[in-house]
């Protein structure tokens, strides 16, 4: 498989680590740009892009970057927050009235954000539909009852975050929360990174497919086991309420809707400049960074049944825990999305990372093949 693109000379390694990912027969595309200071030094990309193996992965090449997305909305949020437009310890029901019911008045912005909430499901079952209808979704979670006592534990909220996060910027803002990320995340660092994406765009999209015969590490298979086995679990709520969640990737619909939790389409090189534009304050003041990457939530977490670190709307690094690390330093942060796709900023090396596959992987948090592609760039650096 023939790898395209730039590397510098130095991250020649880097170069080969990538293209060894192709040894697998399975791993059908994928795309990896990495900056530091601001410069590039990994542009790459190979493999093929269509369903059937037959178009080749292009420069352009753009692909549903799934919970990559969340950190988007949250630093969205986070600069309606600094306009002053938005509290993080307001009650989310200052901005959303309805919001109040069920014992949620007092749930606040700030714990929305770090999954903290009590809301990463819905219990009453769904139609496949509701996936694409915002205020059925939003109506659905103001009345739905938290699944814990606010503020006392941390559950990842897949998508549900997606309707919360986004239905705050856009009681504010007064448009579609896609239309607020593009606008002042993506068009300002001119990113190739989209929250509803335009018909005439589909044809650059890759198309995601499962390998097959991995089942992934424990965390993985301790998650999967609770959502075969126990239907009406908060776990298996999350990932199938609606039905349609984990069976729309390819399908228009979801990639036209404005879904922040998981529908971000774009490529590695927007992962790369999104953080690059975060460590180079162009997105967020100090102050705001700060809030974005210090430790909001940590220990066992109640949907993913594994051990997680939040900032706000970001996962941190936990260097000791294997499946929660993005292998690079202990102050790195950003994102996984499922199946593979990853994007984080480590501060200490100035240095922003933007991986995707299109090759969706097994695992629950971080995927290897960016574990390890982080761990050789870690090592060309010195």
């Amino acid at each position: 498989m023939q790898t395209q693109g730039y590397f510098d000379l130095r991250f020649e390694v880097a170069r080969d680590a990538f293209a060894e990912l192709f040894a697998d027969p399975q791993e059908r595309g994928a795309a990896l740009c990495v900056q530091v200071g601001g410069e590039t030094v990994l542009d790459l990309w190979a493999g093929v892009a269509d369903k059937d193996g037959q178009e080749a992965w292009h420069s352009d090449t753009i692909l549903n970057l799934f919970s990559c997305t969340k950190t988007f909305a949250s630093v969205t949020l986070l600069q309606l927050v600094g306009e002053g437009k938005l509290e993080l310890d307001a009650p989310v029901a200052r901005y959303w009235p309805e919001f109040a019911a069920a014992g949620k008045e007092r749930i606040s912005v700030r714990q929305v954000l770090c999954h903290r909430a009590g809301l990463p499901a819905i219990r009453a079952a769904l139609p496949a539909e509701a996936l694409y209808d915002w205020e059925a979704m939003t109506t659905a979670l103001a009345a739905e009852k938290p699944w814990w006592t606010p503020g006392e534990a941390h559950g990842y909220a897949p998508i549900t975050y997606g309707w919360l996060v986004g239905e705050l910027i856009r009681r504010v803002e007064g448009r579609g929360p896609g239309a607020s990320i593009v606008a002042r995340v993506a068009r300002p660092l001119g990113l190739d990174f989209h929250v509803g994406l335009a018909d005439e765009e589909f044809h650059r999209v890759a198309h995601i497919a499962r390998a097959k015969g991995n089942m992934g590490d424990a965390a993985a298979q301790r998650l999967l086991k609770c959502m075969m086995t126990e239907p009406n679990s908060l776990s298996t709520r999350s990932f199938t309420n609606p039905p349609s969640i984990m069976t729309s990737t390819n399908k228009p619909e979801w990639r036209r809707m404005q879904q922040p939790a998981a529908n971000g389409h774009g490529n590695a090189r927007s992962l790369a400049g999104f953080y690059a534009g975060l460590l180079d304050g162009q997105l967020l003041d100090g102050e705001l960074l700060a809030e974005l990457t210090r430790e909001h939530a940590r220990g066992d977490d109640l949907t993913l049944l594994t051990a997680t670190r939040f900032g706000l709307g970001c996962m941190l690094d936990e260097p000791d825990v294997a499946n929660a690390t993005y292998g690079m330093g202990r102050y790195a942060f950003g994102h996984p999305g499922a199946g593979g796709s990853t994007g984080f900023a480590d501060p200490e090396r100035e240095l922003a990372f933007g991986f995707v596959t299109n090759t969706l992987g097994p695992y629950v948090l971080m995927d290897p093949r960016a574990q390890k592609l982080a761990r050789v760039v870690k090592e060309c650096l010195g």
